[in-house]
């Protein structure tokens, strides 16, 4: 098994498949993980509850938020919508009644080189093998192979995965079809020394020409609506940084030094088809977009953990290859959303009279519990519902975080990454039923403090309910569920 990119989601996705006893090697392009950009304060990334979770249920949370490490942090804000702040207070939580707080019930920041350094050392233990310096730049598929090609290595695997950002060249070497909407604006982020710091205001300001935001004296964000004409159109100098900034902000202040800057558009597109024969893509090669809202990373960790299993099962022969189709079918609405997402942020910064006036109305909805907990549901990722048979509203959601009468909770008996059965009620019969696929599903008979009217539920390695029902057991039901995420036969 190949991934390509060791970015957080190829070696998010290299631990999922080492977990599953699948043999994984790491090519990635950069001889050197270390970047200014991961590093505070431009590396600072938003996690949400998803996210959080993914990680808590593999036993990385603690890791990753290590008191000691002031990179990784539990957020202190709500979130925003396009800088329109969100209002804790506002945020009526009871409209999540199958949520259960928990160690991930919060949303956190980490910063991307922890982030990284922590599925890298987890990776590693694992036993996956990650090579460095490494760019793919060629593969021939087959019906039961796919051959890789970096420099002068060549390498025979079963799967390729392209987890390598944004500029994907497996994404291009696997002939997939990129669709979506052109840029609107420039921005960039940089760190400067000003002259005259004073002459610009803190916080978020938008203007007459883009919006410029400015959390201390010279660490700036900037757009400028410029039809993206300027990204990766040359190398950034002080003397561009500073006419932008004059532009945008509409002053004439000066920048004495600049020490990192870097450009990015709105560009939002998205593939057609995250498989390709033996090729597969996740994360930034399967979808890029503006990093507004800070959807990025989640929305590839989402990837990666949705992928793991399935792909290691296939591996295995545990499940046929049509297991894989579920990948597709979960991820792209979710991609598709998260681009809208963006898309609707930059529709009210617009510089125009018309985005104004609709950015001055989603101030208003905000400030409504319903209009705050519409918002937050999104920011946060607990709306997430896959669209997966059975007529539970439970059903597609991430698996409430129950505690058991010995004070276990269920993140931590998920961290092997096999399925779960959980009954409620002592049920025999059940029990009895699961026995032909307990090499991927473990059975528990249990109390817990609060069960949420919930008789059984069938839990996915990825934490996702399959199955849950809040009366008998209808067996023909659950013996085709359990059949269609773990394979074999009753």
């Amino acid at each position: 098994m190949i991934i390509a990119g060791a970015g957080p989601v190829g070696l998010f996705l290299a631990c999922e498949l080492r977990l599953a006893g699948v043999s994984v090697l790491v090519l990635e392009q950069a001889e050197t993980p270390d970047s200014p950009l991961k590093r505070l304060p431009f590396g600072m990334r938003g996690l949400t509850v998803p996210t959080v979770e993914a990680f808590y249920r593999r036993g990385l949370l603690d890791v990753l938020m290590d008191r000691g490490n002031s990179s990784s942090q539990p957020r202190r804000q709500a979130g925003h919508f396009a800088g329109i702040p969100l209002d804790l207070a506002k945020i009526d939580t009871s409209k999540w009644p199958y949520r259960l707080t928990g160690p991930a019930d919060a949303n956190m920041a980490a910063e991307m080189a922890r982030i990284e350094s922590v599925l890298d050392e987890r990776a590693i233990a694992l036993g996956a093998e990650i090579r460095r310096g490494f760019a793919v730049n060629g593969l021939i598929q087959s019906e039961s192979h796919i051959t890789v090609m970096a420099g002068d290595l060549r390498v025979d695997a079963k799967w390729l995965v392209g987890c390598d950002g944004g500029r994907s060249a497996i994404r291009k070497l696997g002939n997939f079809d990129f669709v979506g909407t052109a840029p609107e604006f420039t921005g960039y982020t940089a760190q400067v020394d000003l002259a005259d710091p004073e002459k610009l205001a803190p916080g978020r300001n938008l203007t007459a020409k883009g919006m410029y935001f400015q959390t201390q004296p010279g660490h700036l964000a900037m757009l400028e609506f410029d039809g993206g004409a300027f990204h990766r159109s040359a190398p950034i100098t002080p003397e561009h940084l500073q006419a932008v900034l004059r532009r945008v902000s509409g002053t004439d202040v000066t920048i004495a030094a600049m020490h990192v800057a870097t450009s990015w558009t709105d560009r939002a597109q998205q593939v057609t088809n995250y498989r390709n024969g033996r090729v597969l893509l996740a994360g930034d090669a399967a979808h890029i977009h503006s990093p507004l809202g800070g959807q990025g990373l989640n929305a590839g960790l989402g990837d990666a953990m949705n992928l793991g299993w399935k792909l290691a099962a296939v591996i295995k022969g545990i499940s046929p290859e049509v297991l894989l189709d579920s990948y597709h079918t979960e991820r792209h609405p979710i991609g598709a959303q998260v681009l809208d997402w963006t898309r609707a942020q930059v529709a009210i910064m617009r510089p125009d009279p018309h985005a104004r006036a609709t950015e001055r109305l989603m101030r208003a909805l905000i400030n409504t519990s319903d209009g705050a907990t519409c918002i937050a549901e999104q920011v946060w990722g607990v709306s997430l519902q896959y669209e997966l048979d059975g007529d539970h509203p439970l059903v597609g959601r991430s698996a409430p975080d129950f505690e058991f009468a010995d004070g276990r909770r269920l993140g931590e008996l998920l961290r092997t990454g096999q399925g779960l059965l959980l009954d409620f009620v002592a049920d025999s019969d059940l029990g009895r039923l699961a026995t032909p696929w307990s090499q991927q599903v473990s059975y528990l008979s249990c109390r817990v403090k609060n069960s949420l009217g919930l008789h059984a539920l069938l839990i996915r390695p990825d934490g996702v309910v399959a199955w849950a029902t809040n009366s008998d057991v209808d067996i023909d039901q659950f013996k085709r569920i359990v059949m269609r995420w773990f394979g074999g036969e009753s």
